[in-house]
């Protein structure tokens, strides 16, 4: 009997384009591997929705808010359908930045110095001395960072915006000059490393989705003791989570530093980009796993309780 497989995609998140990316792109490599699929464009009528599609599994696309916090994970907990990607709990403690670094400090995964600060009191003066990062604590896709330069004399006065739509708590943390690296994790697997390049600028909104936008580079290249490290951590980020299926988690390395001590963890993404030329699958093509082969395993692997 053929599986029938709910995909969920858009949302109304700040995320909504890239998860309709994300979504149409599995979806139509789960139609390839044999999978009946119904896409589900996901509004507030959800349960609704998948009360009359009655699906199987249901493969979650969804990014940002209410798709990547444990919201529409505890909503399918109560409808007893299958889900892929993390559970409640690990979703939620990955969005949420300070919960996740807070775990992260316990398992021994190193982090940044960084604090949460409300976006007003960002926005009066220096939280951190220059250079340091501020990002939104809850939202993905690189959406509302700024990076504090040396030469700033004043923080970023867009804070102040009454049209700011990343809510009002933001995580400082001091900047780490160096490489963008990261590894994704499939099963209890860590994949390859990749260190992405921005063509300009830091990997933002556009280096992340615009063609061109940045090279990755698979493997990295760097130190074989700094690239295990790496997939130590990720997998270690994983299982201190609680994550299940497939996650990502993002590293800053200053290569300066002696052996890996300029590594530190920003954060896991529990709802990674799934087009064909994002990370995950670039990672895991690079494992042996076609795009085909990956989206089949997320969705054999799907359960509840998790």
């Amino acid at each position: 009997m053929t599986k029938h497989v709910a995909v969920l995609l858009g949302g109304w998140s700040a995320e909504r384009e890239v998860s309709l990316a994300s979504g149409k792109a599995c979806g139509a490599a789960l139609e390839g591997e044999g999978y009946k699929v119904t896409y589900v464009d996901v509004d507030r009528d959800l349960a609704i929705r998948l009360g009359e599609v009655k699906p199987d599994v249901v493969f979650n696309a969804l990014h940002g808010p209410y798709g990547e916090d444990g919201t529409v994970q505890g909503m399918l907990e109560i409808m007893g359908l299958p889900y892929t990607h993390s559970g409640v709990l690990a979703s939620a403690l990955a969005m949420r930045k300070a919960h996740s670094r807070t775990i992260f400090k316990a398992a021994g995964i190193p982090i940044a110095d960084g604090k949460v600060v409300h976006r007003l009191t960002a926005a009066e003066s220096h939280v951190f001395p220059p250079p340091y990062v501020l990002k939104p604590e809850a939202q993905g896709s690189s959406f509302g960072v700024f990076i504090v330069r040396e030469d700033q004399a004043h923080p970023p006065q867009e804070l102040f915006s009454s049209d700011w739509k990343y809510g009002d708590y933001l995580l400082a943390e001091r900047y780490v000059a160096g490489k963008e690296l990261t590894c994704a994790v499939m099963g209890n697997v860590a994949l390859g490393v990749i260190d992405v390049v921005p063509t300009q600028g830091f990997y933002d909104y556009a280096a992340k989705y615009v063609p061109g936008g940045s090279k990755h580079v698979l493997p990295a290249e760097i130190k074989p003791n700094v690239y295990q490290e790496v997939q130590k951590l990720a997998l270690k980020a994983h299982r201190a989570l609680g994550c299940r299926g497939v996650s990502r988690a993002d590293f800053r390395y200053d290569d300066r530093a002696e052996g890996t001590t300029g590594l530190v963890c920003l954060e896991v993404n529990t709802q990674p980009g799934m087009t064909e030329t994002s990370l995950v699958p670039e990672m895991a093509a690079h494992a042996g796993h076609s795009f085909g082969d990956l989206v089949r395993w997320m969705v054999e692997d799907a359960s509840c309780n998790r």
